[in-house]
């Protein structure tokens, strides 16, 4: 099999596992990469469509349906596009070849005189007009491979195809008008359901009074099993009552839990596996050394919808008891198995269907809520849907690990790194099921107290998962990187937006405009003087020409301006950004410009809208979001504690894409996040002078840094 073949047809090499032919006359898109809010569903419609030369009202998606799409793994990384787009194109391209082939010789036409327009394919020599549905009633399609090349010259002359915004987001009008996603699923005699859970995902009800849990009103169903315990009723709001009581009455047991403590030296004290990952050139001659550290705390998913997921049990097409579950998982075939797992059935008795939910970007509870309904299900043998509470959200959901980045750096007498070492503390950026041995799934640890715990690890370089971007996008003379992997910390965590990239790079490049400002260069100028890539130097200015770099001034009086840069996992997008931030009683972004560099465009308004989000989320992250904790377990555990961006503080966000047809579409969902913390780190420095190193940069620890640094 040709390693240039697109990842996902290797794994689904047969055509009718991507594209069918309806009998309504549509064509019907399959796909395993799933709508999550980045507008995926637009690209894959638009690229279907204009491939196979057809019009939006010919195409439907079906997406992230373990019985019927093509398991393309986790939705994640930025590789919707990348992975998932360019795999459908490829599948699309030889559908039509193969069709056009089939045509020419049914119209007894040359290949290169046939047009394709609507899905219709006709010869200048004949009023003829051939369909693919009419081809296909000659021509089994379906078990076309894909993993077996065909010649460009084996392919229709001319594809008319509709412009690009023809293709819009086809998920958006239900979401707008009622029910788009997993929480408006409604079954026949559905029950709701509520999971009894503490302020810790590790938190157990001791010896909790069932009889009383039982008779409270609005229950009428408790399941309890292991360490599991879980309340329904037909009235959701009579259930949220009775819930609310339930959980004011228990008594919970939780772990051992640290101090709370700053993320510098919590880090430093748990225990670490330690190795050095990079060791490569040798140092020059410097004059000047910097040290310094940064760090970033541990971040929720804090995703504005609840985890919610609808289980209904099923007969499988042999005649098996099953169970179909709707859930808004980004990897819907790894839950699958540990569900199948976790529930002692075989894999084939389960469906597992995609319905949007709350967008997150990574491992939330969607996985866990879905364990949750599935097992209701299959005890009470009714359709069961739950929902998590806030507290679960925040509490209980995997979070983004924390990291501590240690930096040093040399300097020559002309300004320019004469050698780079970088040391990181920080945990498993990826414990989404199926990633390690065991299961990871809350309600399997509930359930079976001995079910095997998944094994700690972390995804080593070049992607990386604490390491992601760990290695500056410079030229650099030598370069040193040493991991400490923490095993285990005082919170659950998982994957979350860019994994180890947003605190690495916010290290990164705010270390290099101190590195400037200790070479008494233009931060600018200094990345220029070390960009090793046209692509990257071309971000750079072009995002300083928008900003209006030059003009900005010396700063101070709480007005100021920074720059970052970088490149997602220094193989995807490339992305620049400026910020102008207005420092008062708090830090706030007014103005970002922002130019990326995905290469090929695929659907000009979601990489907008995933640019757009992930500035917004960043921002966020930079000024607001830390999880706190205690013996009673997570102390964010509600909005007033873990405070989120507002739209009354959203900024002027400005965006130049840079559009090359003739490169390759990189991922770009992620490229964002670590560049803005950076920018705005910078521009707090221009602002009043002094350096926020540790996140959040809230009002109290802004103070304590200019206390610190007067």
């Amino acid at each position: 099999m040709s390693a240039a073949l697109p990842s996902s047809i290797q794994t689904a090499p047969m055509l009718g596992q991507w594209v069918r032919l309806l009998d309504n006359g549509s064509f019907q898109i399959r796909s395993g990469k799933v709508e999550l809010g980045q507008g995926i569903s637009a690209a894959l419609l638009k690229v279907a469509g204009q491939e196979l030369g057809l019009r939006p009202d010919q195409v439907t998606l079906l997406a992230g349906h373990t019985t019927h799409s093509p398991d393309e793994g986790y939705t994640a990384g930025s590789f919707s596009v990348e992975v998932g787009v360019s795999a459908l194109r490829h599948a699309c391209v030889q559908m039509r070849r193969v069709f056009a082939q089939h045509a020419s010789t049914q119209l007894a036409a040359p290949l290169q005189t046939l047009t394709l327009k609507d899905g219709e394919f006709s010869a200048h020599a004949t009023a003829t007009r051939l369909s693919y549905h009419d081809l296909a009633k000659s021509l089994d399609y379906a078990a076309t491979r894909l993993d077996q090349p065909l010649a460009a010259d084996q392919d229709v002359g001319q594809v008319q195809a509709h412009a690009d915004d023809a293709f819009v987001r086809v998920d958006l009008w239900e979401k707008f008008t009622g029910p788009g996603f997993v929480h408006d699923i409604v079954r026949p005699q559905m029950l709701h359901a509520r999971v009894l859970r503490g302020l810790h995902a590790e938190a157990r009800a001791h010896q909790p009074d069932l009889a009383a849990l039982r008779a409270l009103d609005g229950v009428s169903h408790l399941v309890c099993q292991g360490e599991f315990i879980a309340l329904l009723g037909p009235d959701e709001a009579a259930l949220l009552r009775a819930h609310e009581k339930a959980c004011a009455w228990v008594e919970w047991v939780l772990p051992k839990l640290p101090a709370f403590q700053e993320i510098e030296p919590l880090l430093i004290s748990l225990p670490a596996v330690t190795q050095q990952v990079v060791n490569e050139g040798q140092a020059l001659p410097s004059s000047q050394r910097l040290t310094q550290r940064y760090s970033k705390p541990y971040i929720a998913h804090a995703s504005i919808g609840l985890a919610c997921a609808v289980a209904e049990p099923s007969r499988t097409a042999s005649g098996q008891d099953g169970l179909t579950v709707w859930t808004h998982s980004q990897g819907v075939f790894k839950l699958r198995e540990q569900m199948a797992t976790a529930l002692g059935v075989a894999v084939d008795t389960l469906d597992v269907v995609h319905s949007p939910g709350a967008g997150c970007y990574g491992h939330n509870g969607a996985d866990d809520v879905a364990l949750d309904a599935a097992f209701l299900a299959q005890q009470l043998k009714v359709p069961v849907r739950v929902q998590w509470t806030r507290q679960d959200e925040l509490c209980v959901s995997p979070m983004g690990s924390a990291s501590l980045v240690e930096l040093s750096a040399g300097l020559d007498a002309q300004g320019r790194i004469t050698d780079w070492q970088a040391q990181t503390w920080s945990h498993s950026h990826l414990n989404r099921p199926g990633w390690s041995n065991g299961v990871n799934l809350l309600a399997a640890w509930a359930l079976q107290p001995d079910v095997p715990r998944p094994e700690q690890k972390d995804v080593t370089l070049p992607t990386g998962g604490g390491l992601r971007n760990i290695i500056p996008y410079y030229d650099l003379p030598a370069l040193q990187v040493t991991q400490h992997f923490v095993p285990h910390g005082p919170v659950r965590v998982s994957a979350l937006r860019s994994l180890g990239a947003y605190a690495n790079t916010f290290a990164i490049e705010s270390f290099m405009d101190e590195l400037a400002a200790l070479a008494q260069v233009d931060p600018l100028d200094f990345r220029l003087n070390h960009a090793k890539d046209d692509r990257a130097r071309h971000v750079l200015k072009t995002t300083a020409e928008a900003a209006q770099w030059a003009q900005r001034g010396e700063g101070g009086q709480g007005l100021g301006m920074g720059l970052a840069f970088g490149r997602y996992k220094n193989h995807a997008g490339y992305c620049a950004v400026a910020v102008q931030v207005e420092v008062g009683e708090s830090v706030k972004v007014k103005h970002v410009w922002c130019t990326v560099d995905a290469g090929r465009v695929v659907h000009r308004d979601g990489l907008l809208n995933q640019i757009e989000g992930g500035v917004m989320q960043a921002i966020s992250w930079t000024l607001k979001e830390a999880v706190t904790w205690g013996p009673e377990g997570i102390t964010s555990s509600h909005w007033d504690a873990y405070p989120i961006l507002n739209f009354d503080v959203v900024p002027e966000i400005h965006i130049e894409l840079v559009n090359d047809p003739a490169q390759p579409s990189l991922g770009a969902g992620e490229v964002a996040a670590g560049p803005v913390g950076a920018a705005i780190a910078n521009a707090v420095v221009h602002a009043l002078g002094v350096r926020p190193r540790h996140l959040p940069m809230t009002p109290d620890r802004l103070l304590r840094v200019i206390h610190a640094q007067a």
